[in-house]
Formats: structure tokens, C-alpha cells, sequence
């Protein structure tokens, strides 16, 4: 169901998707809107399930994963069996920041984030170990251009 989202609305989500951090009263100024008015528009976005959670953006070369990888899959199955114990082998594989099914000749996407080659490569062993694949090849990404969880509002 999508919640109605008026101009301050989108204003409130602008400044959040930046720094979700702020305080209310931060924010409340910079919408023009009291400390209790800003509170209760972003807690009915909450409510509506707008906005999913606030979390930190961690540095991905702080914390030892700096290489980002794109997995390209295939499969010939698509029984429901085998698609459950494959989001569950997903789910299962921290290194997995984001899987996508596909239309066209790719079937899934993976976004996955590690050290370096040879972390890929266990993350791959166990991978495959976990389900069967059809096709599965890695792009390593050289640079990133863009990268950002804010939403065009």
C-alpha cells in the first residue's frame, strides 16, 4: 500500500536518507515544522513502513570487505523447492549484500562484498556447495562510481 507522501514529507525523507542521525529538532527547522509535528509525520512513515529502519553506512575498506563483486547466475531449475533452498543459501552468506531475480537471459544477480580473489573464491565454494547452478560467473567492480541507498524523492 503506498502511503501518500506530501512535499515536507519527501523533504523529511531527503534530509534522513543523508543523515538519519540529526536530531528532530534539526530537522524540524530545516522543514519548517515544530519538534512534535516533525515527530509525528516521521513516526507515521515508520508506521506505514516508509521508512523500513535507520542504520549505519559502514566503510566497506574499514571493516575488511573492499572488493565488490557482481555474480551473474543462471539456472535450468525453478521449482519452488530449489528457490527456497536457494534464498536460503542467500540469506545463510553474509557476503551477499544484495540478490536480485532477473528477467532476461540472467536469472540472478548478486552484490556481493569480500577481501580480496581468494575470499571470492571460498565465498563461490561454498556457494555451490549449498545448491546447484547452471552458469554462475563474477565481474569484479574496478572503481565505483555511484553508490548510494537515497532514493530520488
Amino acid at each position: 500500500m503506498e502511503h501518500d507522501l506530501d512535499i515536507i514529507d519527501r523533504r523529511i525523507l531527503a534530509i534522513l536518507q543523508r543523515d538519519a542521525s540529526l536530531p528532530i529538532d534539526e530537522i524540524g527547522a530545516r522543514v519548517a515544522l515544530s519538534r512534535n509535528a516533525c515527530w509525528r509525520r516521521i513516526k507515521a512513515m515508520e508506521t506505514a513502513g516508509v521508512i523500513r529502519g535507520r542504520v549505519a553506512l559502514v566503510a566497506p575498506e574499514k571493516v575488511g570487505c573492499p572488493l565488490s563483486v557482481m555474480v551473474l547466475i543462471r539456472t535450468n531449475a525453478h521449482e519452488p523447492g530449489w528457490m527456497e533452498r536457494f534464498q536460503s543459501a542467500l540469506r545463510a552468506l553474509p557476503e551477499v549484500v544484495g540478490a536480485y531475480r532477473m528477467t532476461g537471459d540472467l536469472d540472478y544477480v548478486l552484490r556481493v562484498r569480500v577481501a580480496d580473489v581468494p575470499a571470492y573464491d571460498a565465498f563461490y565454494k561454498r556457494l555451490i556447495d549449498k545448491v546447484p547452478l547452471s552458469d554462475i560467473s563474477a565481474s569484479f567492480v574496478m572503481e565505483e562510481i555511484k553508490d548510494t541507498t537515497a532514493l530520488p524523492l
